[in-house]
């Protein structure tokens, strides 16, 4: 179905003077309305000046105000006197509507709600004792009881021409939609009970139209700059959404689903595609959906009401959303129970919402548009500096025109800005390592050494081969770079880590295996996506220590456990291959892991345990500048059989030593803590190995 054209009171029409024209006219008729409905309470009042026999069948409703088979009558002169000053009141109320166009308030809320003349008269009634303070009296005085001072269903039904018993159904509009409310207190009729017009529906009536303040606590506004300027691919994305919502689906509300990662984008999107149908968007997120069935259903019944009050569109955010009790999520529930303009911003596409919901993907601005950006928002800022930040970073719009005005054109306040920016969710998902490792603190052989150095530079290099050299238009898929650190422990592969993350000044972060595994069904999956996502910025370096718990190969399914699994294997092998960050694998058995994943691995850099020559080149840089230490015989550590990890706990402990003795570190305090060290490891210990002393006496004596 194609969307009503509604437009709001106020702008009624095109110009000011002619809403301000439209706004005198409806004052004036609501004035003769409510003069010809006074009138009329006037006379229904005055027939109880002298009580006579109701004639049969004279007044079918009289029976409602208790007045058996009587009426009340005033003389003959009187009634024609009134008669024709009702008349007059209603030529009036007649003229004032013509002199309208559009017509009056309560004519066009009767047109969208489909009332009948009578219910509109009922409605009115109501209204005016708002409106009126001498209507509130002649109610009571109409219904012959002073302390009914308020309309009813009974006094509508005698008062007013064509009257019909199906005004109190709860299907009825007035009912349904919440027009009137009802005060039916004990076992009061519903025809006696107390009527009270709406409070928002009264000020419709007299022309002022606001969102309804029981709406406005759940409603929080769209975030600050998301109605700026769109990129072309999100300026598609919203025309897209915008043509769903003008098709629609026969006896559907428009509905369109937002699918994408960035919640900031399809917030813009869905303000653009709202706003090209000139409707108002408001933002309701969907975890603060009631899940009580009846405030779920108050809510939808208002929000229903409001769009048809005023163009406005709901845009529920659903990435807060939590897990939803129950066969039917309250969002479901509310969509199934309202009506109106709906786009609803999801991670991933949604079928609990109905089979005709349409779906637009929408995603950060592509990386030329984010060079773009930059280049408008940094407009005093060298070539390189834009290049580098839109090669690395990923990142909305409005986060790339904020970072300029807050950072200036200070490259390094810019880089720094960008990382607190994209890492600010990874701190809670993954534990964050410092690194202090730099590429002149790693020992390693030539070609390894080499292949973590083309590592880093294809980090760097990204924007040039990627983008201008033109590989991201025939690739869609492994445009992140991922490696696997394989080795012993204590060879190094947690410090190369480090050093790469300081070579491209980027934040380290150990993925923790106790906050990601879980042993319930679909847990994982949502836990590494949610890492992935994190990371999907560019400010930071996943790192998976011990990955052959995660990326194990799959096994024979035997039972449902097999099959779970291989699901969560099955899930990280697609990640990692979509994943455009740069994730480290580090593991100590790489026969463990799944061969599918060696394929997608950019790079596989083996960990050699290291020979005498490079445990030489460990112990000569494991002392820091401060630590003072004798001449150290280097050849003689350097033939003991200890990993880069080992040597540097020697180290560590023989400076403990050393403190505590108040002397240098010494050639026996490295063998006392290196025989220690032995120990710890289980390693047989050759004694002669570790007595220094003895060793040089005989050295002397020989020489």
């Amino acid at each position: 179905m194609t969307l009503p054209e509604r437009k709001p009171l106020s702008e009624a029409a095109p110009v000011d003077r002619a809403a301000t024209d439209w706004q005198e006219g409806n004052d004036a008729w609501l004035s003769a309305a409510i003069a010809h409905l006074r009138l009329k309470l006037q006379s229904l009042a005055a027939e109880g000046t002298r009580v006579v026999e109701e004639p049969r069948g004279a007044h079918p409703w009289r029976a409602v105000f208790g007045g058996g088979g009587s009426r009340a009558e005033a003389p003959q002169h009187v009634m024609s006197r009134s008669s024709a000053e009702i008349e007059r009141a209603a030529r009036a109320r007649a003229d004032a509507e013509a002199a309208m166009d559009p017509g009056p308030a309560l004519h066009i809320l009767g047109e969208r709600f489909d009332l009948t003349p009578f219910e509109r008269e009922v409605l009115l009634l109501c209204a005016a004792v708002e409106l009126d303070t001498r209507i509130a009296g002649l109610c009571a005085a109409a219904q012959g009881d002073p302390a009914r001072n308020y309309p009813t269903f009974a006094l509508a039904l005698a008062l007013f021409d064509d009257p019909a018993w199906d005004v109190l159904s709860p299907l009825r509009p007035l009912r349904y939609w919440r027009l009137v409310e009802i005060n039916q207190p004990g076992n009061r009729p519903l025809t006696a009970s107390g009527l009270r017009a709406d409070e928002r529906v009264v000020n419709f009536l007299k022309g002022l139209s606001y969102l309804d303040d029981r709406l406005s606590p759940l409603l929080v506004p769209f975030d600050a700059e998301t109605g700026g300027a769109l990129p072309a691919s999100q300026e598609a994305a919203a025309a897209q959404a915008a043509r769903h919502l003008r098709q629609g689906a026969e006896g559907h509300a428009p509905l369109v689903q937002l699918v994408g990662a960035d919640p900031i984008s399809q917030q813009m999107v869905a303000g653009r595609a709202a706003r090209s149908l000139s409707l108002t968007p408001y933002r309701l997120p969907a975890a603060m959906l009631p899940r009580a069935a009846a405030e779920l259903e108050t809510l939808a019944r208002l929000w229903h009401r409001e769009s048809l009050l005023m163009p406005i569109a709901l845009y529920l955010d659903t990435h807060d959303e939590g897990g939803s009790a129950g066969p039917e999520p309250p969002l479901a529930r509310f969509l199934s129970r309202s009506g109106g303009v709906f786009l609803i911003g999801t991670r991933e596409g949604r079928g609990d919402l109905g089979p005709m919901v349409q779906a637009v993907h929408v995603a950060r601005p592509t990386a030329a548009e984010q060079k773009q950006i930059w280049t408008e928002a940094l407009s005093a800022a060298p070539g390189e500096t834009v290049a580098r930040l839109s090669g690395q970073f990923d990142l909305n719009a409005p986060a790339i025109r904020r970072i300029a005005r807050a950072a200036g054109d200070a490259s390094g306040a810019l880089w720094q800005a960008c990382i607190e920016t994209t890492a600010l969710r990874m701190d809670r998902l993954a534990e964050r390592i410092r690194p202090v490792a730099r590429w002149e603190d790693i020992v390693l052989p030539e070609v390894e050494l080499a292949l973590l150095r083309q590592l880093a530079a294809q980090v760097t290099r990204r924007t040039q081969v990627y983008d201008d050299w033109g590989f991201r238009a025939r690739m869609n898929r492994g445009l992140g770079i991922s490696a696997l650190f394989a080795g012993d422990s204590g060879t190094g592969k947690t410090m190369a880590a480090e050093v790469i993350a300081n070579a491209l000044d980027l934040r380290l972060y150990r993925i923790d295996l106790s906050a990601v595994v879980s042993k319930y069904i679909g847990e994982t999956e949502k836990n590494l996506r949610q890492l992935f996502d994190a990371a999907e910025g560019g400010g930071a370096i996943l790192f998976f220590d011990e990955a052959d718990a995660l990326f194990g190969k799959r096994s024979e399914v035997r039972d449902s456990h097999d099959r779970y699994a291989n699901i969560e294997t099955s899930y990280l092998l697609q990640r990692v291959e979509s994943f455009r960050g740069l994730a480290i694998l580090s593991t100590n058995m790489r026969s463990a892991l799944d061969a599918a994943f060696l394929r997608r691995l950019r790079f596989l850099v083996n960990f050699p345990y290291p020979g005498p020559a490079q445990r030489r080149e460990i112990w000569m840089r494991a002392w820091p500048e401060g630590v003072p230490h004798e001449a150290l015989d280097y050849d003689r550590l350097a033939r003991l059989n200890l990993s880069g990890g080992n040597i540097a706990t020697v180290a560590l402990n023989a400076a403990f030593l050393a403190a505590e003795a108040g002397g240098p570190v010494t050639m026996p305090l490295v063998l006392g803590a290196a025989r220690a060290e032995y120990e710890k490891l289980e390693r047989p210990i050759n004694g002669a190995e570790f007595r220094w002393r003895e060793r040089e006496a005989l050295k002397e004596a020989s020489a």
